[in-house]
């Protein structure tokens, strides 16, 4: 299965495209094709509908790859209760012909406890698009966002860290199932 993962910040080396990256590391060592498109190295233009905006190369990558994924997840940042501007601005360029019969699984990262806010608009705007919203979603906060971070960096093990791991695998898991099974019903074998 090819998935992509849109990261959806505009922060280096922000927690949640680094959420983003250990999510594809996790679905490659299934066996899956995984890529990031992180909006921070690669920015698109603000969705202005009245403008052509085709000749956009980075527009164009973006489209060209959502069209092409069997999944996709989607990973934000939760600003002010909501999700990123620069994933939203993403999301107005695509359309249901990126989303349409696909599993989403939405995925974010916090300063407070957990970003359920910014996740439960991203489930609506995948209803809005004809996705289909994976079962579960990713969101870490607070002492877990810092455990995490602090993982990754190579720093020291930190308690508690091994159950965000153990959790983000559980759910990627149960991401891949679904997505495999939607894939085989969309792609039957022979066709």
């Amino acid at each position: 299965m090819n998935i992509i993962i849109l990261a959806g910040s505009n922060r280096k080396n922000a927690t949640s495209t680094r959420l983003g990256e250990y999510a594809a590391e996790v679905i490659s060592g299934q066996g899956h094709e995984a890529s990031l498109f992180d909006l921070y190295q690669t920015p698109l233009p603000f969705y202005a509908p009245d403008e052509k905006q085709n000749e956009d190369q980075n527009l164009s990558d973006l489209s060209t790859r959502m069209l092409a994924a069997d999944a996709i997840i989607l990973s934000t940042p939760e600003y002010h209760g909501s999700i990123s501007g620069v994933l939203k601005n993403a999301l107005d360029h695509l359309s249901q012909a990126h989303f349409s019969g696909k599993p989403v699984l939405s995925i974010s990262s916090a300063g407070g406890a957990v970003g359920v806010s910014s996740l439960l608009q991203l489930q609506a705007i995948i209803r809005n698009l004809h996705g289909i919203n994976a079962q579960e979603w990713i969101s870490i906060g607070g002492a877990q966002r810092r455990r995490f971070e602090a993982t990754f960096d190579g720093y020291e093990e930190f308690e508690g860290s091994q159950d965000i791991e153990d959790r983000i695998k559980r759910v990627i898991g149960s991401f891949l199932h679904l997505a495999e099974t939607l894939t085989a019903v969309r792609k039957p074998s022979g066709s």
